[in-house]
């Protein structure tokens, strides 16, 4: 009835109504069906990110169900990237981290989504078992025309560096910005 709906409209809503965290595991299960597809095809796609909220990580069963999800798939957990947000950190449950490790010993990488934005906190670095930063797009959009910015990225990204974590800039959209964020 509405047409298409904006990620920014209704993932506040699936938030507000309980609903997130069956949303998250809809779009996992989505995600690995999809590139399971892809290489039955003969593509070569690498790996797949998938956002989850910090909802999912209050649930001791979900190392279980994505080693489930990735079985069903014939996927390795290398396939599989799981995005967390900066609020993970804020989650006062205390399941969250006992789960984020639990997942991440099955072989699944954990991204630091939009990470820069919120309330960063760099001792968590050392207690997540993440393996990437992903520098959030207002920093990509703003770095040729702003030396704050500009340093910015580059503190992040030699902090990611130094902690041998892979970083990713998201909403690269010119050659300008490719070649700024190559050179960092």
């Amino acid at each position: 009835r509405l047409g298409d709906i904006s990620p920014a409209c209704f993932i506040p809503l699936a938030e507000e109504t309980g609903l997130i965290g069956q949303l998250g595991l809809w779009a996992l299960k989505e995600a690995c069906h999809q590139l399971s597809c892809w290489r039955r095809q003969g593509l070569h796609v690498p790996s797949i990110s998938v956002n989850l909220s910090p909802t999912n990580f209050h649930s001791l069963a979900l190392p279980a169900t994505i080693a489930q999800i990735l079985h069903d798939e014939s996927l390795d957990a290398s396939d599989l990237t799981l995005e967390i947000t900066e609020n993970v950190l804020l989650d006062a449950d205390p399941t969250t981290l006992h789960t984020l490790r639990r997942v991440h010993a099955l072989g699944v990488r954990l991204s630091m989504d939009d990470f820069g934005t919120g309330y960063s906190s760099l001792s968590y670095l050392r207690q997540l078992p993440i393996s990437e930063l992903k520098l959030d797009r207002s920093f990509v959009h703003d770095i040729a025309h702003d030396s704050v910015t500009n340093t910015l990225t580059q503190a992040i990204a030699h902090i990611g560096h130094s902690l041998h974590l892979k970083v990713v800039a998201e909403g690269v959209e010119n050659e300008e910005q490719l070649r700024l964020l190559g050179a960092q």
